[in-house]
């Protein structure tokens, strides 16, 4: 299992993920924007973003040493904060496990479910008022 911060922008993800990436010495080596992103049940698309929004950043990944730092520009409401912590497992058993308990108590935001870059992957706030990500990657 992994750890991953995930930190949300307001339209300048791409910048501030090329400027950590200089500071830290890293590789940003994966950039999505939400025109590329195709439609996928329950997940925005850029056929359900503001037009003015399809060149932010949907997803992108930071790597520096062994550690991810990952980021994308909103949609955002927010609660919770600007940080989210992604939890990467291994299998879709231990993802719905892990989102499940979880989100017990909590409130989902995105039910966990298959989507085009994961076997499984879900959002949700804890019952202490921290957002989460489960990821269940794909295999490339």
């Amino acid at each position: 299992m992994k750890l991953i911060p995930f930190l949300d922008f307001n339209g300048q993800a791409h910048e501030a993920m090329a400027f950590y990436a200089n500071a830290l010495g890293g590789t940003v080596t994966s950039e999505m924007k939400y025109r590329d992103m195709p439609p996928s049940d329950g997940m925005p698309g850029c056929n359900e973003m503001p037009p003015e929004t399809l060149d932010h950043v949907a997803h992108a990944q930071l790597e520096v040493g062994g550690a991810v730092l990952m980021a994308a520009d909103g949609p955002s409401d927010g609660k919770g904060g600007a940080t989210t912590i992604n939890v990467e497992v291994g299998s879709v058993e231990e993802a719905e496990r892990v989102f499940a308990a979880l989100a017990e108590g909590g409130e989902v935001r995105m039910p966990i479910a298959e989507t085009f870059w994961a076997l499984r992957w879900g959002m949700l706030v804890d019952r202490y008022g921290k957002p989460w990500m489960v990821n269940c990657m794909k295999p490339s």
